[in-house]
C-alpha cells in the first residue's frame, strides 16, 4: 500500500449528522442512529481524510473482537473508502492485516478488544470503536487513555452504534454531556434503497424501534431484568487454585453448543471465567478441546443437558458429566437470585468480560447472540398469542448460554449440599 498516494477524491459527500462528524473536534463523539444511515462509512472516511492530511498520525480502528472487525468494518474500508488503485496494492487475507500504512507515514492500526494488550501498548491521534454497544465503559476509557500521539491539532475518540437499551453506558454518557451525540437518519445516506427501508419497517417490537426508528428502548418482559453490565461484568483476575471450578453444558449442532466454566469463591459467589459457544461441532470433537482448556484446572463437576448419546460421546473421550437439573422455572429463579445484590451490594454471579474463547461467526453474521452475555440481555418471557400477556416460560430462542448457566447454577446449588459427589 505504501506505493500508492492517498488522496481524498471528493466522491464521498457526507450528509446530516455524518457531515457534522467531519467538523466535530470534541474529545468524544458518538454517531448513532438506525441501521443503514451510513454511520460506519462516515467514521472510516473521516479517519482516512485525517490520515491523509496529517503525516505520521496514528489511528486505531477497533471492534469488540478482531474477527468482527475483519468481516464488517474492513470490508467497507477496502471496498468503498479506498480507490481501486489503492486496493490493488493490498495483499494477503483481510483477517491477517495488522495495519494500513500511508505514503506520508500515517498508520491505521487494526485491533479487537479481545486482544486489548496489543492495541493498548501504542499511542494514537484518533481511536474509532465500531458497534460501540458491544463494548463496555471500561473498554472505552482504556481506549481514550491512548490518545496522546499529538501528530494532529486535536485527538479524538469516535464511536458508532445502533441504539440499544436506554440505560446503556454510552447513552448515559451522552446524556451526561461527557460525549457529543450526533444522531443520523436514513436521509443522511443517499445509497439506501426503498427495499432495505421496507425490510427495516417490517421488523417488530424493540428491534423495529431501534433499527428503523432509531430509539433507545428496553425489551419488555426480560427474564433477568436485574442484570446490570456495570455490576455483573468484571475484569479478569487470577483465580486462586483452591477455588472449586464447575461447568454447565447445553448441547447443540445446528444450534450452538454452549459450555460455561465458573469458579466459586469462599463466599459462594460464582465467576464465569470461560465460555465456548460453537455450532456445527460434535461432542466427540469438542471433548479434546475441553480437556485442553481444563489441563491445569481442578474442575469438580460438569452438568450437561440430558441427551444420553452426547453425554456418552463426551464420557468416551474422558470428559465426565452429570445430568443437569432442567427444571426451568426453578433454574431461572436460582440464576435470578444469584444476580440479585445482597446487603453488601454484591451479587453472587459474575462474568469475566473476556470469558468468551470461541465465538460462532456464522451465528454472529446472522445477527444473533453469540455468548451468554449477549443472550442474558434479551432473554424474555414468552407472550401468549391469545392474551398478549407474558407466559410462565421463557422464549425458546437464542437461549443456549442461558440454559448452560441455568444448569451450572442449579448444579452448584445441589453440589453445595453434597460436595463429595463424583461424576456419573
Amino acid at each position: 500500500m505504501s506505493a500508492q498516494t492517498y488522496e481524498i477524491t471528493g466522491e464521498y459527500e457526507p450528509r446530516g449528522a455524518c457531515r457534522e462528524l467531519f467538523y466535530a473536534r470534541d474529545l468524544e463523539v458518538l454517531l448513532e442512529g438506525p441501521a443503514g444511515t451510513g454511520k460506519t462509512r462516515a467514521l472510516l472516511e473521516k479517519v482516512h481524510a485525517l490520515a491523509d492530511k496529517y503525516p505520521g498520525s496514528r489511528h486505531l480502528l477497533c471492534r469488540k473482537t478482531r474477527i468482527s472487525l475483519s468481516e464488517s468494518i474492513l470490508v467497507i474500508y477496502e471496498d468503498h473508502v479506498l480507490s481501486r488503485a489503492q486496493r490493488d496494492h493490498l495483499s494477503g487475507q483481510r483477517k491477517s492485516r495488522q495495519s494500513y500504512v500511508y505514503p506520508n507515514g500515517s498508520t491505521l492500526v487494526l485491533g479487537g478488544l479481545d486482544n486489548v494488550d496489543r492495541i493498548m501498548s501504542a499511542e494514537y491521534d484518533t481511536v474509532s470503536l465500531f458497534e460501540a454497544t458491544e463494548a463496555d465503559e471500561n473498554d472505552w476509557e482504556k481506549l481514550t487513555s491512548r490518545l496522546r500521539n499529538n501528530c494532529m491539532p486535536y485527538q479524538q475518540a469516535l464511536a458508532d452504534c445502533n441504539p440499544g437499551h436506554p440505560t446503556h453506558w454510552i447513552n448515559k454518557r451522552c446524556n451526561d454531556l461527557r460525549m457529543r451525540r450526533l444522531s443520523s437518519r436514513h436521509a443522511d445516506n443517499p445509497t439506501i434503497t426503498p427495499v432495505y427501508l421496507d425490510r427495516l419497517a417490517r421488523l417488530s417490537g424493540v428491534r423495529r424501534l431501534r433499527l428503523y426508528e432509531g430509539l433507545w428502548v428496553a425489551h419488555e418482559g426480560l427474564v433477568y431484568d436485574n442484570f446490570s453490565h456495570a455490576l455483573h461484568v468484571v475484569d479478569r483476575f487470577e483465580i486462586p487454585v483452591d477455588w472449586p471450578r464447575f461447568a454447565g453444558i447445553d448441547w447443540g449442532y445446528r444450534n450452538p453448543t454452549a459450555i460455561l466454566w465458573a469458579a466459586m469463591d469462599p463466599d459462594g459467589r460464582l465467576y464465569v471465567y470461560r465460555e465456548l459457544y460453537q455450532a456445527g461441532v460434535l461432542p466427540k470433537v469438542l471433548a479434546p478441546r475441553v480437556i485442553e482448556l481444563e489441563a491445569e484446572e481442578r474442575v469438580v463437576a460438569r452438568w450437561a443437558d440430558h441427551d444420553a448419546s452426547e453425554r456418552a460421546e463426551f464420557s468416551s473421550q474422558g470428559v465426565g458429566t452429570f445430568a443437569a437439573d432442567k427444571a426451568v422455572l426453578a433454574g431461572i429463579q436460582e440464576v435470578y437470585d444469584r444476580l440479585q445484590p445482597d446487603a453488601t451490594g454484591k451479587p453472587a454471579l459474575f462474568l469475566f468480560r473476556d470469558c468468551l474463547v470461541s465465538r460462532d461467526h456464522e451465528v454472529a453474521q446472522a445477527g444473533l447472540p453469540t455468548s451468554v452475555l449477549e443472550e442474558v440481555q434479551s432473554y424474555s418471557w414468552a407472550i401468549s398469542p391469545a392474551s398478549k400477556q407474558a407466559k410462565e416460560e421463557p422464549e425458546k430462542k437464542n437461549d443456549h448460554g442461558c440454559d448452560a448457566i441455568r444448569y451450572l447454577c442449579m448444579g452448584v446449588r445441589n453440589w453445595s449440599s453434597a460436595p463429595n459427589i463424583k461424576f456419573a
